[in-house]
């Protein structure tokens, strides 16, 4: 039937990279980033999530075992990474996963993938600024003795009124982003160095604790925990492809992508694995997990003094505000592509004096704060995952299909495929088939939503649709 065929090439239309690259360099966005701000930025939206914010969470579900859970999460990271470093490489235009899918799997599954990384940007910003709050707090209490109440500090299903930290240092990161790209990227320079410092400065106050008797029995829950924890950290390396939503500010992105990707996975790993074995390792699990400052916890217990803690919590609330910053940035980039493309409203794109979307930041802004002041960390940190493990392997398919589609495509990144694209999508179903069935629900609605907003919206918008189906545009 044409209509049917007409109406099923409509979903399949991919973008051409050539109408990709033309976008990214006729951008309106400044190019102003080298190679040492994107790992900045990639690794500032990175790394403080898991360490700051997931440890403490994780730890109970897999005992000790919890730093080989980072590890698994780490590898499963790495093959996705991989991908993205090619595909940023290949097409350096701003909107990450989004823009590779619509380049090599069609609109409607380049729709889905961003709806999953509007998932995964703005509910991860959300948990990590929850985080925030407690770290803010233990701060609070060891440098003046008062803790903001937790009427004040808390979602109402946690017992209170209004996270009203969380939503403050989202509204920050806003404010932040809205002064300029240049002077953005300033900020996670300095706030990524920071946090590296301060992250020293605990696994060398921890490890002058460390029994190795706190490691038994290392895996109480055996792999079922190993692997559950792991399911629930990986949100600790959401972030690293932040860097890939600034291809169209970076200056050398061919270039400088790829590798801020890939150095930026292996600093956070490195530093994730170390923290997470000296903190196990100085205090137990059960002292780990039993606070929502938990590295903090971990000070005064191996010190038995506020200090340590208060130093720790001071760098954890400017490293923990640098990851929403980052990760907020990240999220209004991937708008802009999806504006540009007509599947979102144009107004998403539009650009102000000093070069950055000024609507879109500002509407993502408040709807962030909104989700942060009101829901609690734990249901943050699943949706977030469940988000990003989907785009993931849609990216690692995307390699698989583009290698086929445009062999001779120039490359500066190459990976092993089949393997790694292959085994980076493999991770990505054992991850998904770990996180519970709530979870799942919870984003079967969101995409349901997001197919309904794209079929009464977006499809009839796409740029792409403007020319008619049978055209040259490059189906899939």
């Amino acid at each position: 039937m044409p209509g049917l065929t007409r109406f099923t090439a409509s979903l399949l239309r991919t973008k051409p990279v050539e109408q990709l690259e033309a976008d990214g360099e006729h951008t309106p966005l400044k190019r102003s980033l080298g190679l040492t701000s994107l790992i900045a930025l990639s690794v500032g939206a990175t790394l403080g999530t898991g360490i700051f914010v997931v440890l403490g969470a994780a730890s109970p579900l897999a005992g000790p075992a919890v730093v080989v859970s980072f590890a698994l999460a780490a590898l499963a990271a790495l093959f996705s990474a991989l991908s993205y470093a090619e595909l940023a490489g290949a097409v350096p235009v701003s909107g990450s996963a989004y823009s590779y899918t619509y380049a090599t799997l069609g609109e409607i599954v380049a729709w889905v993938c961003g709806w999953c990384l509007l998932l995964e940007y703005g509910v991860s910003v959300a948990a990590v600024a929850v985080g925030w709050g407690a770290y803010l707090n233990e701060f609070l209490s060891g440098t003046i003795g008062w803790r903001i109440p937790d009427a004040l500090a808390s979602a109402p299903s946690d017992g209170g009124i209004i996270n009203l930290p969380a939503a403050i240092v989202v509204l920050i990161a806003m404010a932040v982003l809205l002064d300029g790209i240049k002077e953005s990227a300033r900020v996670t320079t300095f706030t990524t160095l920071l946090k590296i410092c301060v992250m020293i400065f605990f696994v060398v106050v921890a490890v002058t604790a460390f029994d190795a008797d706190n490691l038994h029995p290392f895996a109480p829950a055996g792999i079922a925990g190993i692997t559950s924890a792991a399911s629930m950290v990986f949100f600790s390396f959401i972030g690293f492809d932040a860097a890939s939503t600034a291809g169209e500010e970076a200056k050398n992105p061919q270039r400088d992508l790829p590798r801020a990707i890939v150095i930026s996975l292996g600093i956070v790993t490195v530093v994730y694995v170390l923290v997470a074995l000296t903190a196990v390792g100085a205090v137990g699990v059960d002292e780990v997990g039993g606070s929502g400052a938990s590295l903090a916890t971990v000070l005064e217990q191996v010190t038995g003094a506020g200090w340590p803690a208060t130093i720790l919590a001071a760098g954890a609330v400017v490293a923990i505000a640098s990851v929403v910053l980052t990760v907020l940035y990240g999220q209004t980039r991937i708008l802009v592509a999806m504006s540009r493309d007509g599947l979102m409203p144009k107004v998403l794109s539009q650009v102000g004096r000093k070069r950055i979307p000024t609507i879109n930041t500002l509407i993502v802004g408040g709807v962030v704060a909104l989700l942060a002041a009101l829901i609690p960390l734990g249901e943050l940190v699943n949706a977030t995952n469940i988000g990003t493990l989907v785009s993931f392997g849609l990216v690692n398919i995307g390699v698989l299909v583009l290698r086929r589609t445009k062999p001779d495509l120039p490359r500066t990144f190459r990976t092993l495929v089949p393997l790694v694209p292959v085994l980076g999508v493999g991770m990505c179903v054992w991850l998904l088939t770990r996180l519970p069935g709530v979870t799942w629900l919870a984003f079967l609605l969101w995409s349901g939503f997001g197919l309904v907003v794209y079929f009464g919206y977006g499809r009839r918008r796409a740029a792409l649709g403007r020319k008619r189906v049978d055209e040259p545009v490059g189906l899939a």
